[in-house]
């Protein structure tokens, strides 16, 4: 199976990106996590990029704050998918990321998640690599079945909380 990259741009993006790496170890899928700033460590993040489909990436995930480049800057150097997680900062609220990571310009495109939304990004990772794995399609639909059950218990439960 190929390996999710996940890069971060700052290690305090670390909770954020937990919550991919969750859901990743639940549907056994291999990745890697990286610290490479799209603006302190260009060279590395273009390296890692360039060489990810090479080195058994199937896609790439790119957590950033702020002015989140991060993800575009990784898209420019592949043509594997490219998820962006805009992370909350303390000025915009994650605004400033969020709209840094989805308005690319035609060509070079970033799959766009919710502001601090790595169960998205791991699961959209993972329903990507789906397409060509069908045990892992497989454990997907078992989890979306679960996940159903969960609120449908809720439901049944909910009048004796009212």
């Amino acid at each position: 199976m190929k390996k999710v990259g996940i890069i971060m741009g700052s290690d305090s993006d670390a909770g954020v990106v937990k919550k991919a790496t969750d859901i990743l170890r639940t549907l056994d899928v291999p990745f890697e996590v990286h610290v490479y700033s799209a603006h302190r460590t260009p060279l590395q993040a273009a390296e890692f990029a360039k060489s990810a489909q090479a080195n058994g990436f199937g896609v790439l995930i790119a957590a950033a704050g702020m002015a989140a480049h991060l993800g575009g800057v990784l898209a420019s150097y592949t043509c594997l998918p490219v998820i962006g997680i805009p992370c909350k900062s303390s000025a915009l609220e994650g605004m400033d990321a969020l709209l840094s990571t989805v308005m690319m310009p035609p060509g070079i495109p970033v799959a766009t998640v919710a502001i601090d939304g790595g169960a998205n990004a791991g699961l959209l990772a993972a329903q990507i690599l789906a397409l060509s794995e069908p045990a892992l399609a497989e454990k997907l639909a078992a989890k979306r079945a679960s996940d159903a059950e969960k609120v449908l218990e809720k439901d049944a439960r909910i009048l004796e909380k009212l």
